[in-house]
């Protein structure tokens, strides 16, 4: 009995000098942070982890890094904090937490967080040859307060709507939406990232018609947080579609009546040449045999002519020659694929395009009135 309560002591005290000598042959794992943290920008944001079973880790080397292990965001070695090891990113931003060490426990402190903060981080432990790690992952977030609508003049095209909004992390979701809150497909929809990799956004609505009220919406798709700017469209801001089709009707009408009033004061004229005609003919029967009411006198010398086009109705064929040329032009022009409405040059493609519509229908009323005036003239002077 005294032998084996002595050989149960030297295997105990043989065990206990053994994990005395070796404390470090004990495994471990780490634990961290399960859901993702979200970090404001420009605030801090403190990432923890944790030994289990828990045990000092103040011998150990504990290291906090992104992608690379070779690049650490924080670095605890021997007892001390190597920051001349630390990326260039992180310099004088990193503090870390020690104070529950001895239970293995440490919590990285991370200040004036910006986008490129935004990802994973590995917190690393390593005793001796053995290591184990956790995986914690950081959303940056950063919500806009300032968002605005701005209203482009009228143009031939409608009212374009463009919503700006900038310093968004990550990309917001942004949409249009009408007084009933139904979502109105937007013209166009475009972002950049300024130097802090901050999105701005923008975009636009092309609108041929009043919505009433209108709202541009934005929402972080990580907080969920939304901002949104409303603006009430006036019907007078329409008008311009109508003065539009006014300013063609009275080209339109300047042609229509410069060709009419010629072509019936030619008609008159003939008309007495041929009550002339007739009043002559009464001395002459063979004469008045060869005239009728469609057959005009062509001149004075030489009879009439039963062939003779009536000056209305050329008066008719040119006004609708030229209105078909004036509206093939304005379709071709305006139905042309052009400048997008995202592009810069929108609005000054659209006015280059009323400006050229304007001056192009001008030239051609002002041709068909001098081609009509001259023929006119010309067939009155053959009458006489």
């Amino acid at each position: 009995m005294e032998m084996t309560g002595q050989s149960f002591s030297r295997s105990f005290v043989s065990m206990l000098l053994l994990q005395m000598i070796t404390p470090s042959s004990e495994k471990f794992t780490v634990n961290g942070i399960e859901e993702p943290i979200l970090a404001p920008l420009g605030g801090k944001m403190e990432l923890s982890c944790q030994l289990s079973p828990p045990q000092s880790a103040e011998h150990m080397e504990i290291r906090w890094f992104r992608n690379h292990y070779k690049k650490p965001v924080h670095l605890y070695k021997d007892g001390k904090n190597l920051y001349g090891e630390t990326i260039s990113n992180y310099v004088e931003r990193t503090e870390l937490l020690t104070d529950a060490i001895g239970e293995g426990k440490v919590t990285l402190r991370i200040f004036r967080v910006n986008a490129d903060d935004d990802g994973t981080y590995h917190c690393f432990f390593k005793d001796g040859d053995f290591y184990e790690e956790a995986i914690t992952e950081v959303k940056v977030t950063a919500t806009s307060l300032e968002t605005q609508i701005l209203v482009h003049p009228p143009n031939t095209k409608g009212l374009l709507v463009e919503c700006n909004s900038g310093g968004w992390f990550p990309q917001p979701q942004m949409e249009w939406r009408d007084s009933r809150e139904n979502i109105i497909p937007p013209s166009s929809k475009s972002h950049s990232q300024d130097t802090d990799k901050l999105f701005n956004m923008k975009m636009t609505l092309l609108i041929q018609s009043t919505h009433g009220n209108i709202t541009c919406y934005l929402r972080n798709p990580v907080t969920g947080q939304e901002e949104k700017t409303s603006i009430v469209l006036s019907n007078k801001l329409f008008l311009w579609s109508t003065v539009w089709k006014l300013i063609l009707g009275l080209i339109l009408a300047l042609l229509l009546t410069s060709t009419m009033v010629s072509s019936v004061a030619l008609h008159r004229r003939l008309q007495r040449a041929q009550i002339r005609a007739a009043r002559n003919s009464s001395q002459s029967p063979l004469r008045s045999r060869t005239c009728t009411e469609y057959c005009l006198p062509v001149t004075r010398h030489t009879g009439c002519s039963c062939n003779a086009v009536p000056p209305w109705l050329v008066g008719i064929l040119i006004v609708s020659t030229s209105f078909i040329m004036i509206v093939s032009l304005i379709f071709y022009l305006h139905y042309k694929k052009r400048v997008p409405v995202s592009d810069p040059h929108f609005e000054l493609d659209v006015m280059w395009l009323e400006d050229m519509t304007v001056i192009l229908c001008v030239l051609t009323v002002f041709i068909t009135m001098i081609i009509s005036s001259a023929y006119f003239r010309l067939r009155g002077f053959l009458q006489n």
